[in-house]
């Protein structure tokens, strides 16, 4: 029997474990070959494909993001080869089965949750070796009779095979990210999330999860990501993990875990901030909301403030970046609730924060209870909503407008200063300023067009120049700084026009060179001569003081920035007072 196990993930760059984990179980009376497409890919391509490998049974793995496509590939597919088996299993399809077998009608079978035993007592059923309604979690439509068998018990993970091993997989672990899962099942019940439906915390086996994870570094993985709901739950056993990864750990490779702050401790978090390597860990954080009301109804339990000592203390480190997530459209938070909930977690400044919006995924509370709060959505994947009862669609949009900039400007990180100076002198707070420039970027159509990194400052000083209560010269100038901080090399064309011609910057650097200390103390260490002047710095005029500046205040002064680029580690910044300018 030719078995396909198959998805369509968002990226290349994704794995599919679940794919991986039935082929395991399937093996060795059964040889599953797994074949993973993109959504990008073209439907005709990805149904050709898999037509010429003439699979008996195609299983397919759908999620909310790939669900759409993934029909339209069953559809054409069962066209032309009506004798294949398709079957489906995920979270996007474990719930309503009876509605997605009538409306679907070339779908075959439907694998509901844990679905191991499930997927290999159904090719046991194919293979004539057991009844139909012996398989365990199997729904399927028989003589116009929707049957849903019995649900298997949940498997014992410790006894599980290794889905980390196959051969096909080793020559792609140093391109592409490995979700490695060393637990199943979440303690909490938040009910706009699948995972509250799964009561109790499963572990596989530790030894054998370090033996895989000692396999993935041998061969070449570099981002290794456990999809545990919430890594920590059990101190000892992060703990652990943590020192396992710690100790064995190879150059290069990252870590990256979902965690629940509240409940970290403080001793944990010192001890990673003592012995961590910079950069080899990297923190999920599910925030979502810091409106109390909204939280209790979705039966969300936690304590910000515990949450913050966590969140500051790990960036106190300096040793791991973390990834705080929010979600707009939960019960009760209107768009003003919002805004401050945004502002309370922006204020912890983490390396990204994400802006979600809230999706009724099927088999959810939240779902269950739409209409209670006045939810409008589209029944359709990803089933994100229009509004509620305290937020319309408008207020939607709006927060939609911030999400763009939000992830261009913040999480890229591409001018931090710039940014901290508009919060600080400009923005009543980090939101309003986000909204007032999304919605302005929105306005002029940027979202559906590309960008250099030129076109990003251009931009914000545009949005910029249209406000009142701002000195652009200051802004200017702080936006010359971070842009040239961030070069590597002379830049040949910055995103401002040309102010200093070749007579004045040929009058400046033989200045320079007759006196180094006019651009300060630590510039004259770097002893350049009048050809490495021309050849390996940059100046422009500025209006504030850069050495002051980079202390942390400003200072308004007339003067030239200096950028010197390969001396050190990142370009040398220095300040010429403009007292130099009466020389030219």
């Amino acid at each position: 029997m030719n078995i396909i196990l198959t998805t369509l993930n968002a990226k290349f760059i994704h794995t599919n474990l679940a794919l991986r984990c039935l082929k395991a179980y399937a093996e060795p009376e059964y040889h599953p070959s797994i074949i993973e497409y993109t959504i990008k890919d073209p439907t005709f391509n990805i149904v050709s494909d898999l037509y010429q490998k003439k699979p008996n049974v195609v299983g397919f793995s759908c999620y909310i993001w790939n669900i759409e496509e993934t029909i339209k590939v069953i559809k054409m597919l069962k066209t032309v080869d009506p004798s294949v088996v398709v079957v489906l299993g995920g979270p996007e399809v474990s719930y309503d089965t009876n509605l997605w077998l009538r409306q679907i009608k070339e779908i075959d079978y439907i694998v509901v949750g844990e679905g191991e035993q499930s997927f290999k007592d159904l090719l046991d059923f194919l293979s004539q070796k057991r009844m139909i309604n012996e398989v365990p979690g199997l729904a399927y439509v028989q003589d116009d009779k929707y049957i849903l068998n019995p649900l298997p018990p949940k498997l014992d993970l410790r006894l599980s095979p290794s889905p980390y091993r196959f051969d096909e997989d080793i020559p792609d672990l140093p391109k592409r990210i490995v979700y490695v899962e060393t637990s199943r099942g979440c303690p909490f019940s938040c009910q706009f999330c699948l995972s509250s439906i799964e009561v109790g915390v499963r572990y596989f086996n530790r030894d054998k999860v370090k033996e895989d994870i000692r396999f993935l570094m041998d061969n070449g993985s570099k981002i290794i990501k456990f999809v545990d709901r919430t890594f920590n739950i059990s101190r000892s056993y992060a703990m652990e993990m943590f020192q396992f990864l710690i100790d064995e750990h190879q150059p290069g490779v990252v870590f990256q875990f979902e965690i629940t702050a509240d409940i970290m401790r403080p001793e944990v978090i010192q001890f990673l901030n003592e012995n961590a390597p910079a950069g080899l860990f990297r923190f999920e954080i599910g925030v979502q909301s810091t409106n109390d009301l909204t939280n209790e109804l979705v039966q969300r339990r936690q304590n910000f403030e515990k949450l913050k000592r966590t969140v500051t203390m790990v960036k106190s480190g300096g040793k791991i970046d973390q990834h705080l997530d929010l979600i707009a459209g939960l019960p009760e938070e209107d768009y003003s609730s919002f805004r401050n909930t945004f502002n309370e977690v922006f204020e912890m400044r983490p390396e990204e924060l994400q802006l979600g919006f809230l999706k009724l995924l099927r088999g959810t509370g939240l779902r269950v209870e739409a209409e209670k709060y006045g939810y409008v959505y589209v029944d359709q994947a990803p089933y994100e909503i229009f509004s509620n009862n305290v937020l319309n669609f408008d207020d939607i949009l709006r927060i939609k407008q911030v999400e763009d900039v939000l992830e261009k400007y913040w999480n890229a990180h591409r001018m931090d200063r710039t940014l901290e100076y508009l919060f600080e002198h400009v923005f009543e707070t980090p939101f309003d300023f986000f909204q007032q420039f999304g919605t302005f970027w929105e306005e002029r159509n940027w979202s559906k067009i590309g960008h250099q990194l030129e076109d990003l400052y251009t931009r914000l000083y545009a949005f910029l120049e249209g406000l009142d209560n701002i000195s652009l010269p200051t802004i200017r100038s702080v936006m010359k700084i971070d842009y040239l901080s961030k070069q590597k090399f002379q830049p040949r064309k910055p995103w401002w026009n040309n102010d200093l011609n070749k007579e004045e910057q040929s009058i400046m650097y033989k200045l320079l060179v007759e006196d180094p200390t006019l651009a300060g103390e630590s510039f004259s260490t770097l002893q350049l001569n009048e050809r490495e002047l021309y050849k390996q710095t940059f100046i422009t005029p500025i209006s504030i003081n850069v050495d002051a500046f980079m202390q942390g205040f400003i200072e308004e002064k007339e003067g030239y920035l200096l950028t010197t680029f390969g001396k050190t580690e990142t370009p040398h910044l220095s300040f010429v007072s403009g007292k130099t300018a009466s020389h030219i």
